[in-house]
């Protein structure tokens, strides 16, 4: 099953909702009414109108998005620890060790890697070893 791709600040949007308490029920009856201002309040600065034109391009692939998963667009070493921050609720020295080109030694069950896996972009590399879970970029030599 090939998840919908979305981009990184329409998954900052989602996820920040969510650890706010929104519901994904609550999420798709606002985006359907056009009726994002309330969710101003949790982030002066995210448009969530661009969630509102994420689901007029295609309904059902949005709603896809919300019950059942979405894959990055592209994932910056930033945006990969906001990602492990506001969906699994993880912290850069206690859950794991920021490097230049990622993350090792990250503490995530199975279910939790394996969502992590499918949300990431193609160019990062995961691989569970006996020091623990990398999550890194691909080097040059990894695309060919």
């Amino acid at each position: 099953m090939t998840r919908p791709k979305i981009s990184l600040m329409e998954a900052y949007m989602i996820e920040t909702m969510r650890v706010n308490g929104i519901t994904n029920e609550e999420i798709i009856v606002g985006v359907k009414a056009k009726d994002v201002s309330g969710w101003k309040q949790i982030n002066e600065k995210f448009d969530f109108e661009q969630l509102i034109a994420l689901a007029e391009k295609d309904l059902a692939a949005f709603e896809k998005v919300i019950h059942d998963g979405y894959a990055v667009k592209f994932v910056t070493v930033g945006g990969l620890e906001r990602l492990l921050s506001l969906k699994f609720g993880k912290e850069a020295g206690k859950d794991y060790q920021k490097q230049q080109a990622g993350v090792i030694d990250l503490n995530l069950d199975e279910p939790a890697l394996s969502e992590l896996k499918q949300i990431l972009s193609p160019n990062w590399k995961v691989e569970d070893g006996a020091e623990g879970i990398s999550v890194l970029l691909k080097e040059q030599k990894d695309f060919s």
